[in-house]
Protein backbone atom coordinates (compact mmCIF):
# COMPACT_ATOMS: atom_id res chain seq x y z
CA UNK A 1 0.00 0.00 0.00
CA UNK A 2 2.79 2.43 0.91
CA UNK A 3 4.68 1.62 -2.28
CA UNK A 4 1.52 2.20 -4.30
CA UNK A 5 0.94 5.56 -2.59
CA UNK A 6 4.52 6.73 -3.15
CA UNK A 7 4.36 5.77 -6.83
CA UNK A 8 1.13 7.72 -7.29
CA UNK A 9 2.59 10.79 -5.58
CA UNK A 10 5.78 10.60 -7.66
CA UNK A 11 3.80 10.36 -10.89
CA UNK A 12 1.67 13.36 -9.84
CA UNK A 13 4.62 15.77 -9.57
CA UNK A 14 5.40 16.06 -13.32
CA UNK A 15 1.68 16.24 -14.08
CA UNK A 16 1.29 19.19 -11.72
CA UNK A 17 4.37 20.86 -13.25
CA UNK A 18 2.95 20.54 -16.77
CA UNK A 19 -0.43 21.81 -15.63
CA UNK A 20 1.17 24.85 -14.00
CA UNK A 21 3.07 25.65 -17.21
CA UNK A 22 0.01 25.29 -19.44
CA UNK A 23 -2.16 27.29 -17.03
CA UNK A 24 0.38 30.12 -16.80
CA UNK A 25 0.67 30.29 -20.59
CA UNK A 26 -3.11 30.32 -21.13
CA UNK A 27 -3.62 33.05 -18.55
CA UNK A 28 -0.95 35.19 -20.23
CA UNK A 29 -2.32 34.55 -23.74
CA UNK A 30 -4.90 37.39 -23.83
CA UNK A 31 -3.41 40.83 -24.57
CA UNK A 32 -2.84 43.20 -21.67
CA UNK A 33 -1.58 42.92 -18.12
CA UNK A 34 -2.02 44.65 -14.78
CA UNK A 35 0.00 47.63 -16.01
CA UNK A 36 -2.62 48.21 -18.70
CA UNK A 37 -5.24 48.19 -15.95
CA UNK A 38 -3.21 50.81 -14.09
CA UNK A 39 -2.99 52.90 -17.27
CA UNK A 40 -6.73 52.79 -17.84
CA UNK A 41 -7.34 53.79 -14.23
CA UNK A 42 -4.95 56.75 -14.53
CA UNK A 43 -6.66 57.95 -17.70
CA UNK A 44 -10.26 57.41 -16.61
CA UNK A 45 -10.07 58.43 -12.99
CA UNK A 46 -6.79 60.31 -12.54
CA UNK A 47 -7.11 62.59 -15.53
CA UNK A 48 -3.61 61.75 -16.81
CA UNK A 49 -2.79 62.04 -20.48
CA UNK A 50 -2.25 58.94 -22.56
CA UNK A 51 1.51 59.52 -22.76
CA UNK A 52 1.85 60.05 -19.00
CA UNK A 53 -0.26 56.98 -18.20
CA UNK A 54 1.68 54.86 -20.70
CA UNK A 55 5.00 55.93 -19.18
CA UNK A 56 3.82 55.09 -15.67
CA UNK A 57 2.48 51.75 -16.85
CA UNK A 58 5.81 50.88 -18.47
CA UNK A 59 7.68 51.86 -15.30
CA UNK A 60 5.28 49.63 -13.35
CA UNK A 61 6.08 46.72 -15.70
CA UNK A 62 9.80 47.14 -15.17
CA UNK A 63 9.41 47.43 -11.39
CA UNK A 64 7.39 44.20 -11.09
CA UNK A 65 9.07 42.17 -13.83
CA UNK A 66 6.08 42.23 -16.17
CA UNK A 67 8.32 43.37 -19.04
CA UNK A 68 10.30 40.12 -19.05
CA UNK A 69 9.58 37.32 -21.55
CA UNK A 70 6.90 34.80 -20.59
CA UNK A 71 9.33 31.91 -19.90
CA UNK A 72 11.35 34.11 -17.53
CA UNK A 73 8.20 35.19 -15.69
CA UNK A 74 7.13 31.56 -15.32
CA UNK A 75 10.55 30.42 -14.09
CA UNK A 76 10.68 33.26 -11.55
CA UNK A 77 7.20 32.38 -10.30
CA UNK A 78 7.67 28.62 -10.10
CA UNK A 79 11.20 29.04 -8.72
CA UNK A 80 9.86 31.16 -5.87
CA UNK A 81 7.28 28.49 -5.07
CA UNK A 82 9.79 25.63 -5.05
CA UNK A 83 12.65 27.35 -3.23
CA UNK A 84 10.90 29.75 -0.86
CA UNK A 85 7.23 28.83 -0.86
CA UNK A 86 6.60 32.29 -2.36
CA UNK A 87 3.63 32.38 -4.75
CA UNK A 88 4.32 35.96 -5.78
CA UNK A 89 2.75 39.29 -4.92
CA UNK A 90 -0.81 40.23 -5.78
CA UNK A 91 -0.79 43.60 -7.47
CA UNK A 92 -4.58 43.93 -7.29
CA UNK A 93 -5.02 42.95 -3.62
CA UNK A 94 -1.71 44.59 -2.63
CA UNK A 95 -0.61 41.63 -0.52
CA UNK A 96 1.27 38.34 -1.01
CA UNK A 97 -0.63 35.79 -3.07
CA UNK A 98 -0.22 33.29 -0.23
CA UNK A 99 -2.28 35.59 2.00
CA UNK A 100 -5.04 35.86 -0.62
CA UNK A 101 -5.11 32.07 -1.05
CA UNK A 102 -4.90 31.43 2.69
CA UNK A 103 -7.84 33.74 3.28
CA UNK A 104 -10.19 32.39 0.62
CA UNK A 105 -9.20 28.79 -0.09
CA UNK A 106 -10.11 27.28 3.34
CA UNK A 107 -13.65 28.68 3.06
CA UNK A 108 -14.02 27.21 -0.43
CA UNK A 109 -12.63 23.82 0.58
CA UNK A 110 -14.87 23.67 3.64
CA UNK A 111 -17.98 24.46 1.61
CA UNK A 112 -16.94 21.98 -1.11
CA UNK A 113 -16.33 19.20 1.43
CA UNK A 114 -19.70 19.81 3.08
CA UNK A 115 -21.37 19.67 -0.34
CA UNK A 116 -19.46 16.51 -1.21
CA UNK A 117 -20.46 14.78 2.03
CA UNK A 118 -24.12 15.67 1.58
CA UNK A 119 -24.10 14.72 -2.11
CA UNK A 120 -22.47 11.35 -1.42
CA UNK A 121 -24.64 10.33 1.53
CA UNK A 122 -27.93 11.51 0.04
CA UNK A 123 -27.13 10.45 -3.52
CA UNK A 124 -26.12 6.90 -2.58
CA UNK A 125 -29.08 6.55 -0.21
CA UNK A 126 -31.58 7.77 -2.81
CA UNK A 127 -29.93 5.58 -5.45
CA UNK A 128 -30.39 2.46 -3.31
CA UNK A 129 -33.94 3.51 -2.53
CA UNK A 130 -34.79 4.01 -6.21
CA UNK A 131 -33.13 0.75 -7.37
CA UNK A 132 -34.92 -1.38 -4.79
CA UNK A 133 -38.25 0.18 -5.82
CA UNK A 134 -37.79 0.10 -9.59
CA UNK A 135 -40.63 1.60 -11.66
CA UNK A 136 -42.52 2.79 -8.57
CA UNK A 137 -43.59 6.40 -8.07
CA UNK A 138 -40.58 6.85 -5.77
CA UNK A 139 -38.24 5.71 -8.53
CA UNK A 140 -39.92 8.00 -11.07
CA UNK A 141 -39.76 11.03 -8.76
CA UNK A 142 -36.11 10.49 -7.92
CA UNK A 143 -35.29 10.00 -11.62
CA UNK A 144 -36.85 13.37 -12.43
CA UNK A 145 -34.84 15.00 -9.64
CA UNK A 146 -31.67 13.36 -10.97
CA UNK A 147 -32.40 14.59 -14.50
CA UNK A 148 -32.93 18.16 -13.31
CA UNK A 149 -29.80 18.12 -11.18
CA UNK A 150 -27.62 17.00 -14.08
CA UNK A 151 -29.07 19.29 -16.75
CA UNK A 152 -29.99 22.62 -15.14
CA UNK A 153 -26.88 24.90 -15.03
CA UNK A 154 -25.80 25.78 -11.53
CA UNK A 155 -25.37 29.47 -12.32
CA UNK A 156 -29.00 29.54 -13.52
CA UNK A 157 -30.21 28.02 -10.26
CA UNK A 158 -28.11 30.59 -8.39
CA UNK A 159 -29.63 33.48 -10.36
CA UNK A 160 -33.15 32.20 -9.69
CA UNK A 161 -32.50 31.91 -5.96
CA UNK A 162 -30.92 35.38 -5.83
CA UNK A 163 -33.97 36.82 -7.57
CA UNK A 164 -36.34 35.10 -5.14
CA UNK A 165 -34.35 36.12 -2.07
CA UNK A 166 -33.94 39.77 -3.09
CA UNK A 167 -37.20 40.59 -4.85
CA UNK A 168 -39.65 38.17 -3.25
CA UNK A 169 -38.35 37.79 0.30
CA UNK A 170 -36.56 41.18 0.61
CA UNK A 171 -33.27 39.66 1.79
CA UNK A 172 -30.64 42.41 1.84
CA UNK A 173 -27.57 40.59 3.18
CA UNK A 174 -26.23 38.95 0.02
CA UNK A 175 -22.50 38.59 -0.54
CA UNK A 176 -21.22 37.87 2.97
CA UNK A 177 -20.87 34.97 5.36
CA UNK A 178 -22.28 36.77 8.39
CA UNK A 179 -24.61 39.56 9.35
CA UNK A 180 -22.86 42.77 10.54
CA UNK A 181 -23.46 41.99 14.20
CA UNK A 182 -21.76 38.59 13.92
CA UNK A 183 -18.83 39.52 11.66
CA UNK A 184 -16.25 39.99 14.42
CA UNK A 185 -18.09 38.21 17.21
CA UNK A 186 -16.72 35.00 18.78
CA UNK A 187 -18.20 31.70 17.67
CA UNK A 188 -21.54 30.78 19.22
CA UNK A 189 -24.63 28.86 18.23
CA UNK A 190 -26.30 32.07 17.06
CA UNK A 191 -23.30 32.89 14.84
CA UNK A 192 -23.35 29.38 13.37
CA UNK A 193 -27.07 29.70 12.58
CA UNK A 194 -26.36 33.07 10.96
CA UNK A 195 -23.63 31.44 8.84
CA UNK A 196 -26.04 28.73 7.69
CA UNK A 197 -28.59 31.38 6.72
CA UNK A 198 -26.01 33.01 4.45
CA UNK A 199 -24.39 29.96 2.81
CA UNK A 200 -27.30 27.53 2.43
CA UNK A 201 -28.01 28.55 -1.21
CA UNK A 202 -24.40 27.84 -2.21
CA UNK A 203 -24.40 24.50 -0.38
CA UNK A 204 -27.79 23.48 -1.77
CA UNK A 205 -26.93 24.30 -5.40
CA UNK A 206 -23.47 22.71 -5.35
CA UNK A 207 -24.85 19.63 -3.57
CA UNK A 208 -27.74 19.20 -6.01
CA UNK A 209 -25.58 18.36 -9.02
CA UNK A 210 -23.38 15.88 -7.16
CA UNK A 211 -26.40 14.28 -5.51
CA UNK A 212 -28.07 13.79 -8.90
CA UNK A 213 -25.00 12.12 -10.39
CA UNK A 214 -24.42 9.84 -7.39
CA UNK A 215 -28.08 8.82 -7.33
CA UNK A 216 -28.19 8.07 -11.07
CA UNK A 217 -24.98 6.02 -11.08
CA UNK A 218 -25.85 4.16 -7.87
CA UNK A 219 -29.30 3.24 -9.17
CA UNK A 220 -27.99 1.92 -12.49
CA UNK A 221 -25.11 -0.05 -10.97
CA UNK A 222 -27.23 -1.53 -8.22
CA UNK A 223 -29.87 -2.70 -10.71
CA UNK A 224 -27.15 -4.47 -12.70
CA UNK A 225 -25.65 -5.98 -9.56
CA UNK A 226 -28.99 -7.26 -8.28
CA UNK A 227 -29.28 -9.39 -11.43
CA UNK A 228 -25.88 -11.03 -10.93
CA UNK A 229 -25.66 -14.76 -10.21
CA UNK A 230 -24.01 -14.41 -6.82
CA UNK A 231 -26.95 -12.26 -5.67
CA UNK A 232 -29.38 -14.97 -6.79
CA UNK A 233 -27.24 -17.51 -4.91
CA UNK A 234 -27.38 -15.39 -1.75
CA UNK A 235 -31.16 -15.24 -2.03
CA UNK A 236 -31.33 -19.00 -2.54
CA UNK A 237 -29.37 -19.52 0.67
CA UNK A 238 -32.18 -17.82 2.58
CA UNK A 239 -30.70 -14.37 3.22
CA UNK A 240 -33.19 -11.58 3.68
CA UNK A 241 -33.65 -8.97 0.97
CA UNK A 242 -32.02 -6.25 3.06
CA UNK A 243 -28.98 -8.43 3.81
CA UNK A 244 -28.55 -9.32 0.14
CA UNK A 245 -28.69 -5.68 -0.91
CA UNK A 246 -26.50 -4.16 1.79
CA UNK A 247 -23.94 -6.95 2.26
CA UNK A 248 -23.50 -8.21 -1.28
CA UNK A 249 -24.97 -5.87 -3.91
CA UNK A 250 -24.19 -2.39 -2.58
CA UNK A 251 -20.42 -2.89 -1.98
CA UNK A 252 -19.93 -4.05 -5.57
CA UNK A 253 -22.16 -1.32 -6.98
CA UNK A 254 -20.04 1.33 -5.24
CA UNK A 255 -16.95 0.79 -7.43
CA UNK A 256 -17.80 3.38 -10.14
CA UNK A 257 -18.72 5.93 -7.45
CA UNK A 258 -15.41 5.34 -5.68
CA UNK A 259 -13.59 5.92 -8.97
CA UNK A 260 -15.68 9.06 -9.45
CA UNK A 261 -14.22 10.50 -6.23
CA UNK A 262 -11.15 11.40 -8.26
CA UNK A 263 -13.03 14.20 -9.99
CA UNK A 264 -15.78 14.91 -7.50
CA UNK A 265 -13.77 17.35 -5.37
CA UNK A 266 -12.87 19.57 -8.33
CA UNK A 267 -16.50 19.22 -9.48
CA UNK A 268 -17.75 20.41 -6.09
CA UNK A 269 -15.16 23.20 -6.09
CA UNK A 270 -16.30 24.44 -9.49
CA UNK A 271 -19.91 24.22 -8.32
CA UNK A 272 -19.09 26.29 -5.26
CA UNK A 273 -17.05 28.72 -7.38
CA UNK A 274 -19.86 29.26 -9.91
CA UNK A 275 -22.43 29.81 -7.20
CA UNK A 276 -20.16 31.99 -5.04
CA UNK A 277 -19.57 34.29 -8.02
CA UNK A 278 -23.32 34.89 -8.34
CA UNK A 279 -23.69 35.44 -4.58
CA UNK A 280 -20.43 37.46 -4.41
CA UNK A 281 -19.15 35.48 -1.43
CA UNK A 282 -15.49 36.12 -0.50
CA UNK A 283 -14.22 32.74 -1.69
CA UNK A 284 -12.06 31.50 -4.57
CA UNK A 285 -14.59 32.19 -7.35
CA UNK A 286 -14.82 35.99 -7.11
CA UNK A 287 -11.04 36.18 -6.54
CA UNK A 288 -10.36 34.31 -9.80
CA UNK A 289 -12.79 36.46 -11.76
CA UNK A 290 -11.49 39.69 -10.24
CA UNK A 291 -7.82 38.83 -10.80
CA UNK A 292 -8.45 37.75 -14.41
CA UNK A 293 -10.34 40.96 -15.13
CA UNK A 294 -7.38 43.15 -14.15
CA UNK A 295 -4.54 40.87 -15.29
CA UNK A 296 -3.28 39.89 -11.83
CA UNK A 297 -1.66 36.75 -13.24
CA UNK A 298 -0.06 35.36 -10.08
CA UNK A 299 -3.34 35.15 -8.18
CA UNK A 300 -5.11 33.47 -11.10
CA UNK A 301 -2.26 31.05 -11.80
CA UNK A 302 -1.93 30.06 -8.14
CA UNK A 303 -5.64 29.37 -7.73
CA UNK A 304 -5.69 27.35 -10.95
CA UNK A 305 -2.69 25.33 -9.81
CA UNK A 306 -4.38 24.67 -6.48
CA UNK A 307 -7.52 23.45 -8.27
CA UNK A 308 -5.34 21.21 -10.43
CA UNK A 309 -3.72 19.83 -7.30
CA UNK A 310 -7.14 18.97 -5.87
CA UNK A 311 -7.87 16.92 -8.99
CA UNK A 312 -4.62 14.99 -8.54
CA UNK A 313 -5.18 14.49 -4.81
CA UNK A 314 -8.75 13.40 -5.48
CA UNK A 315 -7.57 10.74 -7.92
CA UNK A 316 -5.01 9.44 -5.42
CA UNK A 317 -7.67 9.25 -2.69
CA UNK A 318 -10.03 7.46 -5.10
CA UNK A 319 -7.34 4.90 -5.92
CA UNK A 320 -6.66 4.26 -2.23
CA UNK A 321 -10.36 3.88 -1.44
CA UNK A 322 -10.77 1.44 -4.32
CA UNK A 323 -7.80 -0.59 -3.08
CA UNK A 324 -9.33 -0.75 0.40
CA UNK A 325 -12.77 -1.66 -0.92
CA UNK A 326 -11.83 -4.33 -3.47
CA UNK A 327 -9.30 -7.08 -2.58
CA UNK A 328 -8.78 -7.80 -6.29
CA UNK A 329 -7.48 -4.26 -6.87
CA UNK A 330 -5.32 -4.58 -3.75
CA UNK A 331 -3.65 -7.74 -5.08
CA UNK A 332 -3.09 -6.11 -8.47
CA UNK A 333 -1.51 -3.05 -6.82
CA UNK A 334 0.89 -5.23 -4.82
CA UNK A 335 2.20 -6.80 -8.01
Amino acid sequence: MLRFLLMRIASAVPVLAILSLVTFAIIQAPPGDYADYIKSQLINQGGASYAEADAQAQAYRVEHGLDKPLPIQYLNWIGGIVTRGDFGYSLYYNKPVADVVGERLPRTLLLALVCHLLASVLGITFGIWAATRQYSWIDSTLSVISFLGMTVPRFLMALIIVYLLVFQFNVSEIGSFFSPQYGGAPWSWAKFVDLVKHVWPVVAIATFGGLAYNMRVMRGNLLDTLNAQYVETAKAKGLTGGAVVMRHAVPNALHPLIMYQGVVLPYMLTGEIETAIIFALPTVGPAIVGSMAVGDVYVTATFMMVLSATLIVGNIIADLLLVLLDPRVRQFGEH
